[in-house]
């Protein structure tokens, strides 16, 4: 392992010494590439396993001491021994927490700290939990905000998680053969044929059509070549603000992404959980049984990106789609109540269905 490491070093200071400039772009798109391979390579740690339970998954990340652990066990009421020194929490005790009738998985994500991607630590097995989040909490101490929050960052991003981004928009198509095909829809920055041809040089890539269709980075290429990435919304919980002035929460109010609370004095933790809520984007759809009011105490709940009617069937069980004729809807998907629709029908948050089997 220790080559690797020292090969990462080595190219990370090679990085820190070069002048960022139109010249040397095309050198650092190089070191880049070659940092991603470097770092993508490795087995996946063990032993570090939760299960996934309930709706959703949020994995909370933080220095030791900022208190992690005091929010997670005033949040859940789950109890986690918690002492302010390095590694302590090794293996996770997930809390669930029951809000606007869904099911939150909480996670501690311990010990993602400086080293953890080159291996020290517990933090291999980790990130593959983090990597399985739908919602990172990046807890930090009000009073030292900033240096904590970008090694949290630059650890994530080494471990090909994106925070509160979008997938670059670039086309990549591998080919037999043809060469390197470069197209760009608007004017780029940072990217050329040349950098473009040597950047895919890297992963022995000969042959390809690539589409920039927004303003690329070096970067962004190569997220999009080593294809593993995942793009996780992020909220920043700055904590300990009984220590603050107001007039410095009021700065912090206008920080995206941020949310101050106080763990320990359960400060501002409902302007959290409605954070936690919006972040999270999910669908909550209530059943209603033939000839009965529609339970509302127990919705059916569905990640954004898949509403449908269908999704709805599989989430119930996988055999009810096999007996579907069709749904009956109420609510803001629908022109009428109720309306009369097919699988493909997209749900939106607290409509209320009828299943009528055939």
């Amino acid at each position: 392992m220790s080559s690797t490491l020292a090969k990462i070093a080595e190219i990370e200071a090679e990085m820190a010494r070069t002048q960022k400039n139109k010249a040397t772009a095309h050198h650092l798109g190089l070191l880049k590439a070659r940092l991603a391979k470097l770092r993508s390579g490795g087995g996946p740690g063990e032993g570090f396993d939760v299960a996934k339970t309930g709706d959703a998954r949020i994995g909370f990340v933080g220095f030791p001491s900022v208190g992690k652990s005091t929010l997670l066990s005033n949040l859940a009421g789950v109890y986690s021994e918690v002492a302010a020194y390095e590694f302590t929490t090794l293996t996770t005790v997930p809390g669930v927490i029951r809000y606007k009738g869904a099911k939150i998985q909480l996670l501690d994500l311990p010990g993602i700290i400086e080293g953890a991607k080159d291996g020290k630590g517990r933090g291999r097995q980790v990130i593959a939990v983090a990597r399985t989040c739908n919602l990172i909490l990046i807890v930090l101490d009000v009073l030292k905000p900033l240096g904590h929050k970008k090694i949290i960052e630059n650890e994530l991003e080494g471990f090909g998680i994106r925070l509160n981004s979008k997938p670059p928009n670039i086309g990549f198509k591998k080919k037999d053969k043809g060469g390197i095909n470069l197209t760009a829809t608007c004017p780029q920055s940072e990217l050329d044929a040349e950098t473009v041809k040597s950047i895919l040089a890297e992963y022995k890539i000969h042959n390809a059509d690539v589409t920039l269709r927004s303003d690329a980075t070096a970067d962004d290429l190569i997220d999009v070549v080593e294809g593993n990435r995942v793009y996780i919304p992020c909220i920043y919980v700055l904590n300990k603000i009984d220590q603050i002035s107001i007039e410095e929460l009021d700065i912090i109010y206008k920080v995206p992404h941020c949310v101050p609370i106080s763990a320990h004095h359960r400060w501002n933790f409902d302007d959290l959980l409605e954070k936690i809520w919006d972040y999270l984007k999910l669908v909550r759809i209530y059943t209603k049984p033939k000839g009965q009011l529609p339970d509302y105490t127990s919705p059916v709940v569905l990640p954004y990106s898949r509403t449908t009617v269908e999704d709805f069937c599989m989430k119930i069980h996988k055999n009810l789609i096999k007996e579907f004729k069709y749904a009956l809807v109420w609510g803001l998907s629908v022109k009428h109540n109720p309306q009369k629709v097919g699988k493909d029908h997209t749900l939106e948050d607290e409509d209320v269905i009828q299943i009528v089997k055939k």
